[in-house]
């Protein structure tokens, strides 16, 4: 049966050094990356596994997809790590009950209608929201860019 060892939000996705030190640290050997635009995307879709550790599998689907691909691994002897862009790809996962232990926020760059949260992670009003409601069905949510830092409880700063 498959693990879900990392799930984290990143609006670069895999990118360079961090991607490797998260799969280093988790002993990941596949990566699913979980954005509508990116699956329909076949040059990006490229890029990123391109860009990926050696040796590690990627994955990309769009959110439909992806929760049947997640459905599927009971099957499979994967240790999974999730990438997504937004809180709110999260908490449809999570709805359509698929288990996450813990949500780790790395990167969330500024944007229209994001503010900053802490330090250079912004979010929106509804992605605080998404966040709020993710900590309320008991899912912890930190803030953590690289393994070697340590977490921090992003519920103080909502």
């Amino acid at each position: 049966m498959s693990e879900i060892v990392l799930t984290r939000i990143d609006d670069r996705l895999i990118h360079g050094q961090v991607m490797t030190a998260w799969v280093k640290k988790t002993r990941a050997n596949q990566i699913l990356i979980i954005d509508d635009e990116v699956a329909k995307d076949d040059f990006m879709s490229e890029i990123l596994k391109m860009s990926a550790p050696a040796g590690i599998d990627i994955v990309v689907k769009g959110l439909e997809e992806a929760v049947t691909f997640l459905n599927e691994q009971e099957k499979e002897n994967k240790r999974l790590i999730i990438l997504v862009k937004a809180p709110i790809t999260i908490d449809v996962i999570v709805e359509k009950e698929i288990m996450i232990d813990k949500l780790v926020v790395g990167g969330m760059g500024a944007k229209v209608n994001r503010r900053v949260l802490y330090k250079n992670i912004s979010a929106s009003d509804e992605e605080r929201a998404t966040f709020k409601k993710l900590i309320d069905r008991g899912i912890p949510v930190v803030i953590h860019i690289i393994p070697d830092q340590k977490e921090i409880d992003l519920s103080k700063y909502l």
